[in-house]
């Protein structure tokens, strides 16, 4: 049975959410808490219990997402000053050749935007696509729209970077199931919207590579590119290892209950984040000369981005548990039951409509994990957990437009107009959406 009044003030909650964010131009962080309070009151409940709520929601989201989010800055930020990105992407380029760069630029993003937020990534790596376009004289777009597309899919798929990392946990999802089906789904969206598009595109605008001046790292000398996949691949393998060997896969008497428990703390994100931390520490920063003061001061500054990610998905939490303790969660999940209407299907289409309408991906991500974690019972697997993330994710990569500020980027480095950004950047973010999601519905039906 469906109560009006829980559906009006939800509702009624995400139209001020969209209002407050769009029209009043307030951070998004104070719209989402603003929104929540709008739900318990209008869904009638006691003004102390809203308070309640709220620290609920921000206390037990912060708990997983902070650690998680924090270290996973720091790590970026030491790759990113030690010329990593520059120096697996000049090995790609030497062993695919010019005449397929297309595919080790998809392959660059898709590492490197793992552990670098993908604006910094991209501002990184944009001077290698300018040199191949000038090398070449084939339109830009051959080269920029696979490197893009690489870096999008990781952005939103693949833990630890925050949207994926902050989704999982308020689904309560498994993060090695998320970075397996991540991979899983990734990697064909990546390659359909990035090689494949990118040659599609490229032969329909051409644009030549613009003179932009880009800051670059003080480093000169690039680190081992062994080195560097070595980094990246530590914490995701000891996350995924750990899911796995905790999973039906191993029964209890292959391993040892003792060995197990070990295994499973060393495998846990925050300790695999640590030890990747204390690695890209000394090999990439210490060993190569940096000094402490500066490697200090380089993770210092990375906090101010994560900080900003943090408490939107604290207060992406707190709009979790509105919903869940209005009863709103549950009486919606038992609707879609009876008619039939997948929660996967509702849980992208949520993140699509948030994103299409307000621009930012992660706020998309955020505001449908809120929506969609009350539906879920308490029987849904892992497995249904992890591939409602990708859902999430894919949705809010969808038709990124003039209020994504990945747009604007976009077209300033590469010297394109508001017109064929649409054509080529919009077009990539949509395949990547309906791709990823096309996947985790064959997923569904699989496993």
């Amino acid at each position: 049975m469906i109560d009006f009044n829980l559906v009006l003030a939800v509702f009624v909650g995400i139209a001020i959410l969209l209002f407050l964010i769009l029209r009043l131009k307030i951070q998004a962080f104070i719209a989402l808490l603003i929104a929540s309070i709008v739900v318990g009151v209008l869904a009638g409940m006691d003004p102390n219990e809203i308070i309640k709520t709220m620290q609920e929601g921000m206390g037990g989201t912060l708990g997983f997402v902070a650690m998680v989010v924090g270290l996973g800055a720091m790590f970026g930020a030491i790759l990113e000053y030690s010329g990593g990105a520059e120096a697996l992407s000049n090995y790609l380029l030497k062993i695919f050749g010019e005449k397929k760069a297309s595919w080790a630029l998809v392959i660059t993003g898709f590492l490197i935007a793992i552990p670098v937020f993908l604006d910094v990534a991209f501002v990184i790596l944009v001077p290698l696509v300018y040199s191949l376009q000038r090398k070449t004289s084939k339109s830009i777009l051959l080269y920029a729209i696979p490197l893009l597309a690489g870096m999008a899919v990781t952005h939103s798929f693949i833990p630890p970077t925050p949207g994926p990392v902050a989704v999982a946990d308020i689904l309560k999802a498994d993060l090695g199931w998320v970075i397996l089906f991540g991979f899983i789904t990734g990697i064909p969206a990546a390659i359909i919207s990035g090689p494949m598009f990118g040659k599609y595109i490229s032969n329909k605008i051409y644009v030549e590579a613009p003179e932009i001046n880009i800051e670059k790292t003080e480093n000169t000398k690039y680190p081992a590119v062994g080195l560097i996949v070595s980094i990246i691949g530590i914490p995701i393998v000891l996350i995924v290892g750990n899911t796995v060997l905790n999973s039906p896969l191993f029964s209890e008497d292959v391993i040892p209950s003792d060995v197990k428990l070990w295994l499973k703390m060393i495998g846990h994100p925050f300790t695999a984040l640590i030890i990747a931390n204390l690695l890209a520490w000394y090999f990439l920063g210490l060993r190569r000369g940096t000094k402490k003061e500066k490697l200090l001061k380089i993770t210092t500054k990375s906090m101010e981005a994560a900080g900003i990610i943090i408490l939107l998905t604290g207060a992406g939490g707190v709009f979790k548990q509105m919903l869940v303790n209005t009863g709103t969660g549950e009486m919606l999940a038992n609707y879609f039951a009876d008619k039939g209407i997948s929660v996967l299907v509702f849980a992208f289409l949520a993140a699509a409509v948030v994103r299409i309408l307000q621009g930012s991906a992660t706020v998309a991500m955020i505001t449908a994990a809120g929506l969609t974690a009350p539906l879920l019972t308490a029987t849904i697997s892992d497995i249904d957990k992890a591939l409602l993330v990708i859902a999430i994710a894919s949705g809010a990569s969808i038709l990124s437009h003039v209020n994504d500020s990945g747009f604007w980027l976009v077209s300033k480095y590469l010297g394109i107009t508001e017109k064929q950004t649409f054509k080529s950047w919009t077009v990539t973010t949509t395949i990547i959406a309906l791709v990823g999601f096309s996947t985790v519905m064959i997923c569904s039906l699989i496993v």
